[in-house]
């Protein structure tokens, strides 16, 4: 066992004497070690539940004849930290996860791990770190929160605070109204109710067989979600014992099964920057242009918040995960599954029960899939928009830009009731580098569907996009104004062309032109210039190369 490095040999007895004054007995140093790297935090709604499953994976650990030993990973919720300098750390949070993943497993020389996580970026993170070490590992996502209830409506995290904070500003609901959607709209432990980062990427690390089947939309609280962290913590022996690892799981292959339900799904276009950073660790090269050409074949199946009327809850009734791979059997590929089937076992055994939430491939909501690569003067490296979320006279667009060098001013801008239809909204100096941490602009696209504007403006960036964005919402633009895009020199009253069917985001000026306003720009002064987002800013990597540190 690769733990016997710090407890077999007469070299090794101060280290069993600190083991001994652990708690473990003699019996155990002849065990496996499984660490548990546990992300519970009492300040993320989608974490608080992870006591328990704390103790059923531990439980299952022990049934199987291994010694668990938990660990914490730090976690940050990003609904809170938005709209504020605290946006400018959660993706930066995700390569500190993955540090911590390698740092602990190492310094113990641990045989095996399982990672409990849930939200946005922590559960990269630990992909991320787990292919990095290469040592067997389960991931457990703790699920997505049930919907909330008003008035007998569901209610939606993005819907009903972010959006209903600009309908209240509107006046189409009144104050008190907004009062009691923002008490019922989480009514409790999860992950937000739809589509957002979160549950996507618990959606693809099931699908690249990270999780067991059923993880990724078992719901928050549940019995079954229980039976799952039990079950993960007796196969995470096997796979020791097996000496199964990570990247016999995370291959090429599967990461393209990962892509493939991302689009069908119409997940959150985070999802670009996290398989292209997993990849990376895993030393697979995936690029931008992957994500188009897989999301052309792919119809978009369901429709789930923010881009439909279903919840979570609803695709897990449905027959979750296993279901998906079903409908998609014939675009998957055959491979390994963290408990020991594979994509086509799993798919075979599966029932969908709702053909509405998981609809036939020939009556799909939209023939391609959920996000699309665009390329032009303004991001000749890239630029990336959820199109599942894009209404069908939003796919074509020629508007005004109205240009803004930080998300609060566009922010105020647009509560001020100072942006008009036929509007281009330009929000740079937030990309990975010049943010820092490209931050997401969640509060700036759900002010403008709160006002209605979903249909008449757009929103261009070089940060990105919440999960539970939609409409002409743009992200990614890459290089970003801080490395010099074109993005940088652009002025207002400029005309922004999108067009998505033909993957074209361009400004509507000369190559002259350009290199001329090119010759009197100067970059932004860095906006932080201490501490972890001053190193980040100067070692992460473009949007298009996944936001990774160098």
């Amino acid at each position: 066992m690769r733990s016997d490095t710090i407890k077999k040999g007469l070299d090794r007895v101060p280290h069993r004497a600190l083991l001994y004054a652990a708690g473990l007995s003699k019996k155990d140093l002849g065990r496996p070690f499984i660490g548990v790297a546990t992300s519970f935090t009492d300040l993320i709604p989608g974490h608080i539940g992870m006591r328990d499953l704390e103790r059923f994976i531990e439980r299952g650990i022990c049934y199987a004849g291994a010694v668990p030993f938990l660990f914490g990973v730090p976690g940050i919720c990003d609904g809170i930290a938005m709209g504020h300098l605290g946006m400018c750390y959660p993706l930066a949070l995700r390569e500190i996860v993955a540090d911590i993943i390698e740092t602990v497993a190492n310094a113990h020389q641990l045989d095996g791990i399982i990672c409990l996580t849930n939200c946005d970026k922590i559960t990269p993170g630990m992909l991320m770190g787990v292919a990095r070490l290469n040592i067997p590992a389960i991931m457990v996502t703790a699920g997505p929160m049930l919907s909330g209830r008003f008035n007998k409506r569901k209610l939606a995290f993005v819907h009903d605070t972010f959006e209903g904070m600009a309908r209240a500003k509107k006046g189409d609901i009144s104050l008190q109204e907004l009062s009691c959607l923002e008490m019922e709209a989480c009514p409790g432990q999860g992950s937000c109710q739809g589509l957002y980062t979160a549950n996507t990427m618990a959606c693809l690390t099931e699908t690249m067989g990270m999780s067991i089947p059923g993880c990724g939309t078992a719901l928050a609280g549940s019995a079954k979600k229980r039976r799952i962290a039990q079950a993960s913590g007796e196969q995470i022996v096997k796979l020791v014992k097996q000496n199964i690892k990570p990247r016999d799981i995370i291959t090429a292959k599967s990461l393209e099964n990962a892509i493939v339900v991302d689009m069908a799904l119409g997940g959150s276009s985070n999802t670009v920057l996290h398989l292209m950073s997993i990849a990376h660790e895993a030393g697979i090269d995936l690029d931008l242009k992957t994500f188009d050409r897989i999301s052309k074949t792919v119809p978009h199946i369901t429709a789930i918040e923010p881009a439909g009327e279903y919840f979570m809850e609803d695709l897990e009734y449905a027959g979750g995960i296993p279901a998906v791979l079903k409908r998609l059997k014939s675009k998957l590929n055959n491979t390994l599954n963290a408990s020991g089937q594979k994509t086509f076992q799993i798919a075979d055994s599966a029932t969908i029960f709702d053909s509405e939430v998981i609809r036939p491939l020939n009556r799909a909501y939209h023939k391609q899939g959920g996000i699309a690569v665009l390329y032009g003067n303004l991001a000749p490296n890239g630029a990336v928009v959820k199109q599942s979320g894009v209404s069908a006279k939003m796919m074509q667009f020629v508007g005004r830009a109205r240009v803004f060098n930080r998300e609060e001013q566009a922010m105020q801008a647009i509560m001020s009731n100072k942006i008009k239809k036929g509007d281009c909204i330009v929000i740079r100096y937030e990309g990975p580098s010049g943010g820092p941490g490209m931050r997401e602009m969640l509060a700036p696209t759900a002010a403008i569907v709160g006002l209605g504007l979903e249909d008449s403006v757009a929103l261009i960036t070089d940060g990105r996009f919440s999960g539970g964005t939609k409409g002409p919402c743009i992200g990614h633009i890459s290089p970003e104004a801080s490395a010099g895009g074109t993005i940088a020199i652009i002025k207002d009253g400029d005309t922004i062309n999108i067009d998505i069917p033909n993957r074209k985001l361009e400004v509507k000026l000369s190559k002259v032109e350009i290199e001329k306003r090119f010759k009197h720009w100067k970059s932004v002064e860095p906006k932080i210039k201490t501490g972890y987002l001053s190193r980040y800013s100067r070692l992460v990597s473009s949007a298009d190369k996944g936001a990774i540190l160098s």
